[in-house]
């Protein structure tokens, strides 16, 4: 999907309904309402990338809660009791 965009108003949308699905084949078209977007149609190509794109995030998401859930668990627990004085002051004895 390019950032140019064809767009039209809602009433145009309304009136020239069968030369947007057309469109929609080769870019998206923005439609408006008051200047504002409010909807988009996209050709079954388009949304199926934006659907395996959008998994694929949820999947990452996913993986790195799960990491990090991982490392919470196996973390000792006398780190969990640590006060920020405490971390100050191991850092000041690394440098």
């Amino acid at each position: 999907m390019g950032l140019a965009m064809r767009t039209v108003s809602s009433v145009e949308a309304q009136n020239r309904f069968g030369e947007l699905l057309d469109n929609a084949q080769r870019e998206p078209v923005t439609i408006t309402r008051r200047g504002r977007p409010v909807a988009f149609i996209l050709s079954p190509e388009d949304m199926k990338d934006l659907l395996a794109v959008r998994h694929k995030r949820e999947q990452i998401v996913s993986d790195f809660e799960a990491f990090f859930a991982k490392s919470d668990a196996r973390r000792k627990a006398d780190a969990a009791n640590l006060t920020d004085d405490d971390v100050k002051r191991m850092v000041d004895e690394l440098r």
